[in-house]
């Protein structure tokens, strides 16, 4: 998982309260585990116009002209400004793989469901929570400025807006060093190997006959 340190992005809308994981990644698309790939299908639904079909090369579907994510104003973007209880629903992993495979690594709400923020900080993502009014402002701002963006310092807990305000905001501080750090569940794990291979040495002296092998 690669470090999260400072970004500077720009930022596209998700304008309603209550998006779940299932209209981030329908159904459909659960079968692979491969962490990637998942990009095209972010808010499939609403993206095209047509229905989705699994490992189907998206580059030719029609996609919906209403659908923000598709206006030339916003690709590229990297931070997601959303509304309230974002990522609420089923628990997949995949609604995270999806978006940072699609080039988001931050999402800013006013809040968002508990698994969703877990699998976020899981996955490279960066989940900001700011109150419903402060969030108002930056939707305000944004669709009043083409080429909004922000400045996430995860060193210092700021976002930087583009007239120079900083605003504040909190964060896990194991997750916020996982994220500094570049560090997943396994590279967590793996921060330990010295341990784990002084463990497995002890137990096969203890328990050499659960090493022995077994002859049929």
């Amino acid at each position: 998982m690669r470090a999260f340190t400072q970004h500077d992005g720009l930022v596209a809308p998700m304008d309603r309260a209550n998006v779940d994981t299932d209209l981030m990644v329908p159904k459909q698309f659960l079968k692979s585990i491969k962490r990637s790939g998942f990009g095209p299908n972010l808010f499939d639904e609403l993206r095209y116009l047509d229905e989705g079909i699994p490992d189907a090369d998206s580059s030719s579907r029609p996609l919906n002209p209403d659908f923000p994510l598709n206006f030339p104003r916003y690709q590229n973007a990297s931070i997601l400004l959303a509304r309230e209880n974002f990522g609420c629903g089923s628990s997949r992993e995949h609604a995270a793989w999806a978006l940072a495979d699609d080039g988001f690594c931050c999402v800013i709400a006013p809040s968002f469901a508990d698994i969703f923020r877990s699998n976020a900080f899981k996955n490279g993502i960066l989940p900001i929570e700011f109150s419903s009014e402060q969030v108002d402002m930056l939707f305000g701002m944004m669709y009043e400025t083409e080429g909004f963006r922000l400045v996430v310092d995860l060193v210092a807990n700021t976002v930087t807006l583009p007239d120079g305000d900083v605003w504040s905001f909190e964060v896990d501080t194991f997750r916020r060093d996982c994220l500094l750090k570049g560090l997943d569940d396994v590279g967590i794990t793996l921060q330990s190997t010295d341990a784990i291979s002084a463990f497995e040495a002890e137990h096969a002296q203890r328990f050499p006959w659960l090493f022995e092998d077994v002859v049929l």
